[in-house]
Order: structure tokens, then C-alpha cells, then sequence
């Protein structure tokens, strides 16, 4: 008999599958990789079931569901739609990863972890963690990541009260986190809000820096800080792309504080991303992956590369 081919179907709600999204799920060894653009919310049970009737029992534990897109909040439902159009025994994998949003969240947090094991903190629990940049994709969901690990969290939006509260109050009712909703859209706002912040996340627009030298000086707690923009200048000054606990250079000296850098977390979102993708064709029982998941990976991961 001739070998089945491993399938992962990418649906998409954007004019565009991502090519990254594409190009990961061929490294992550897949025979066939169909991209579905323009995915409405309302297409996606009866692609699922197209999906799950087409192979028998063997094929179907070669077949895996991606869900990409910019949406947090469509992705997530969606994949809740797919989870319910399963027919037992007629089950195949899911993973959505929004924008890489979910992966690279969860290698913010978990390189963030890391770098607090090497001062001798071992939980992010109870620490107050500020995220610039909070209302995006990456933001949001690296501020909801360290809020179900016991952090106190700030988001924040550089123009709009509202759009962060909007943010905030969606993750908070559906996952049970304590996203607290900001402004800044100064540099005196920001030093407000940092000035006690024990973890900094910058997840602004790329090619911006949105945390000065001036306002990094302010916060004397600091203990880390990650910038995910890869595109220069870096969002938080100093800070430089392949830094992995390196002292940031205009901390405040009342502090001791590391920057991890956007290349950094690249490593640790792209190695997650990879094997989650493999996950959906290699283990037996299906799995419905979001966010939690990938931070699980990636804290998975960083302990291995430890031992």
C-alpha cells in the first residue's frame, strides 16, 4: 500500500495565508500544506468535516487543522467551531497561532521566566509585568500568559482607554485572567506606569522605540525587560536583538536588569511553533492547541536546553 501523505490544511480568514505560516508547516515536515484564504467564521464546521470524513483511520492521524489569520479572538473561536464539528472516531489536531501571536507570546513569557531563574526569582507569580503594546496580538496574549502564571498585569494602549479595556475585558471573561487596561501616550504616562514595574514587554509597532532612555531610567525594579520588534530602532532603548539576559544598558543603576532581544525570542517562538505542527500528526489523541499550550512548549523547551 502506497504511504499516506502527512496533510495540514491552513485556513486563514485573511486575503493571504501567511507565507511563514506556509513555510513553518513544510519545515515541521508535512507532505502537503493547502492554504484556504478569506475563512469565514461560518465556513469553518463544514470544513472540518470535509476535513475529518475524507481519510480513513489512518490517514486521518496524518491530517492536521491550522488556524492563522490576525484575529486573537476569531482564531480562538474558530477553534473552539472545530473542536465541536469533531465525530468520534473521526478526529484530526488543531493548532491556532494567529499572526505567530500565540507562539511568540509564549516565548516572551517563558524567556522571561528564564531570566528571572538566573537572579534567583523562580516564578513570575506576584511580580508586576507592564505591557506596551498591550492592545495587539502579541501583547495581549503574552499579558494573559503571565496573568494565569499569578502576575499582576498592565496593558497598555498607546492612544485609546477604550480599545485596552475592550482587550482586556475579552481575555478576562474568557480565560478567567486580571488584564488591567491603560493609556500612555506620553512619556510622563509611561513613567507612571513602569516606574514599579518588576517585568517590561514591548510589543508596539515594529521600527518604533517606544521606551526611551529617559523613561527606562524611571523604572527602579526593573528586573527584565523583552522587546519582540525586530526592526530597528528597538522598541525599548538599548535593548539589542540577540540579547538574552544581557544588563540593559540605560537601566536605572538602582537595578539589575536584563533585556531579552526580538532575535532571542525568535529562536524559542520558531522552535515551539515547530513542534506543535509536528504534535498534530505524531500523537495519538487529538489536541486543540491555543496559547497555554505553546507556553507550555516553549517553557518545555528552555528547562531541556537547561539540563
Amino acid at each position: 500500500m502506497k504511504n499516506r501523505q502527512n496533510l495540514i490544511h491552513l485556513f486563514d480568514p485573511s486575503p493571504h495565508t501567511s507565507p511563514f505560516d506556509i513555510n513553518m508547516a513544510a519545515d515541521a515536515g508535512f507532505d502537503m500544506v493547502i492554504p484556504y484564504d478569506n475563512v469565514k467564521l461560518e465556513h469553518v464546521h463544514g470544513l472540518v468535516q470535509d476535513t475529518i470524513f475524507s481519510r480513513d483511520k489512518h490517514g486521518i492521524k496524518q491530517t492536521g487543522i491550522f488556524f492563522g489569520g490576525r484575529n486573537v479572538e476569531l482564531a480562538l473561536d474558530m477553534l473552539d467551531i472545530a473542536e465541536k464539528a469533531m465525530v468520534p472516531p473521526f478526529q484530526v489536531s488543531v493548532l491556532a497561532d494567529p499572526s505567530g501571536a500565540f507562539t511568540t507570546a509564549a516565548a516572551v513569557i517563558a524567556c522571561i521566566e528564564q531570566s528571572l531563574k538566573k537572579q534567583g526569582i523562580n516564578s513570575i507569580k506576584d511580580l508586576n509585568v507592564v505591557v506596551i503594546g498591550g492592545t495587539g496580538a502579541v501583547g495581549s496574549t503574552s499579558g494573559a500568559i503571565a496573568s494565569l502564571e499569578g502576575a499582576k498585569v498592565t496593558i497598555i494602549d498607546h492612544v485609546s482607554l477604550e480599545r485596552a479595556t475592550g482587550i482586556a475585558d475579552k481575555f478576562n471573561n474568557r480565560f478567567e485572567t486580571q488584564l488591567i487596561p491603560e493609556v500612555a501616550g506620553t512619556d510622563e504616562d509611561k513613567i507612571r506606569l513602569i516606574e514599579s514595574a518588576d517585568i517590561l514587554i514591548s510589543a508596539a509597532l515594529a521600527g518604533l522605540e517606544v521606551v526611551s532612555a529617559t523613561v527606562l531610567k524611571e523604572a527602579r525594579q526593573l528586573k527584565v525587560a523583552a522587546d519582540v520588534n525586530a526592526v530597528p530602532p528597538a522598541g525599548i532603548k538599548g535593548i539589542k536583538r540577540k540579547d538574552f539576559g544581557e544588563p540593559m544598558e540605560f537601566a536605572s543603576s538602582s537595578t539589575s536588569a536584563v533585556g531579552i532581544g526580538a532575535l532571542a525570542l525568535g529562536n524559542i517562538k520558531y522552535k515551539t511553533q515547530k513542534e506543535l505542527l509536528k504534535d498534530l500528526v505524531t500523537l495519538d489523541d487529538a489536541v486543540y492547541y491555543d496559547f497555554r499550550d505553546a507556553f507550555f512548549q516553549a517553557r518545555k523547551l528552555l528547562s531541556s536546553d537547561q539540563d
